[in-house]
């Protein structure tokens, strides 16, 4: 959760009422001029005596500049303990943030029931960002129980006020009937407008909605245009769904061009994406815009492998039974079939009929206890220690 920055803007309602009011209003204007130059030294120097006498707007902008080490060394306990004062007289702004401290356990023990305690109350006023963030932990059940249906309400309060994540937010849960029934051209509504305010989680969505003719009728090339846009942001999901289309071409809305899909599924696949990782590893198995080269489709597929993609799983059982990429090694041959078989890759139980022909009674033992220990350990220990950290900084 990211903390709102707030806006510089003058905000006199709880400072004008007689002399001393004005003359206080007129030192918050001054703050807020500083602030707006560059100046916070000079406007910590006006807000603090304003806070120190309860003024909740002053308070909530000292506990801004701490937040983010503007004029002062960065310090979230000081600003949690200004955001408190602001929050408790009611400031939403100031709600939110502590909401925000809270939860991410800045300044204070983390604690996701009191960030709900104080996103309920900005959101209850209207405070956007707070209402997104209230929808989020119904969503997830941070501090909460999960409930959908509350989730959908938040969100689309926030929505409503043009916030852009909470807008996909709400497109997600219509696309895939979360707390409100399935609804595609509701979904492609908020896609749509949370797209144009460059959110690329959105763009990327909205282009498969593109893809697939859910709720639009379907359009390859305003897919491929969409998926660009998201993609150019850095994002893997637009970035791997773009190769796709690069690699297929045939009117899929780019023409074919395995040279730019190799670009895209290498910047997706470097993010960690095991989709792309494992696409990655056949184009270079198979040659497809770049030279062949075993052993760098050795690498991506086991990448893909040890995030439990199990077309990767399999390919790699195959490169250590034939001996792409390094070495013949029938142990691992046998561990990598038999865990793609337990992701769902059927092709797989053949495969490893076929090398237990080979091995000896001790040697699919072991190889048994190699893929219990690789599967217990979520893919961490799958190489009898560092053999396969060895190997990839080989090839890297």
């Amino acid at each position: 959760m990211n903390v709102r920055k707030p806006l510089l803007v003058l905000a006199l309602s709880l400072l004008l009422g007689n002399g001393v009011a004005v003359a206080a209003a007129a030192d918050f204007d001054n703050g807020v001029k500083a602030a707006q130059s560059g100046d916070y030294k000079t406007a910590l120097a006006e807000w603090i005596p304003l806070a120190e006498q309860g003024y909740a707007n002053a308070q909530y902008y000292v506990a801004y500049l701490y937040l983010n080490g503007n004029g002062v060394p960065q310090n979230y306990k000081t600003a949690r303990q200004w955001f408190t004062q602001a929050a408790e007289q009611g400031n939403a702004d100031a709600q939110y943030n502590l909401g925000v401290l809270y939860a991410n356990g800045k300044g204070v023990p983390q604690n996701a029931e009191t960030a709900v305690k104080w996103f309920t109350k900005a959101a209850e006023q209207g405070q956007a960002e707070a209402q997104y963030n209230l929808g989020l932990t119904y969503d997830k059940g941070h501090g909460v129980s999960q409930n959908d249906k509350i989730a959908v309400k938040w969100y689309t309060k926030s929505a409503e006020q043009g916030q852009a994540e909470a807008q996909y937010n709400l497109g997600v849960m219509y696309q895939n009937e979360r707390g409100v029934p399935q609804n595609y051209k509701i979904a492609v509504k908020w896609y749509i407008k949370s797209a144009d305010q460059g959110f690329a989680h959105a763009q990327s969505n909205l282009g498969l909605m593109y893809i697939n003719g859910y709720g639009v009728s379907r359009n390859d090339k305003t897919a491929a245009k969409l998926f660009t846009l998201a993609a150019e942001q850095g994002y893997p999901v637009a970035q791997y769904n773009l190769g796709n289309m690069y690699s297929t071409g045939n009117g899929s809305g780019v023409p074919r061009d395995d040279k730019v899909a190799v670009k895209w599924y290498t910047k997706a696949a470097g993010q960690g994406y095991s989709d792309a990782q494992y696409n990655l590893g056949v184009m270079y198995r198979k040659g497809k815009g770049v030279s062949r080269n075993d052993k760098t489709a050795f690498k991506w597929h086991t990448k893909a492998a040890t995030q439990g993609h199990a077309g990767a799983q399999y390919f790699l059982g195959f490169m250590y039974y034939d001996g792409y990429g390094f070495f013949k090694d029938k142990l691992r041959a046998y561990m990598w079939f038999t865990l793609a078989g337990l992701n769902g890759n059927s092709s797989s139980i053949d495969s490893r009929l076929k090398v237990a022909k080979i091995m000896s009674p001790a040697q699919i033992d072991k190889a048994q206890e190699m893929s219990i220990r690789c599967l217990k350990s979520h893919y961490t220990d799958c190489e009898n220690g560092s053999l396969l950290d060895r190997m990839l900084q080989i090839l890297n």
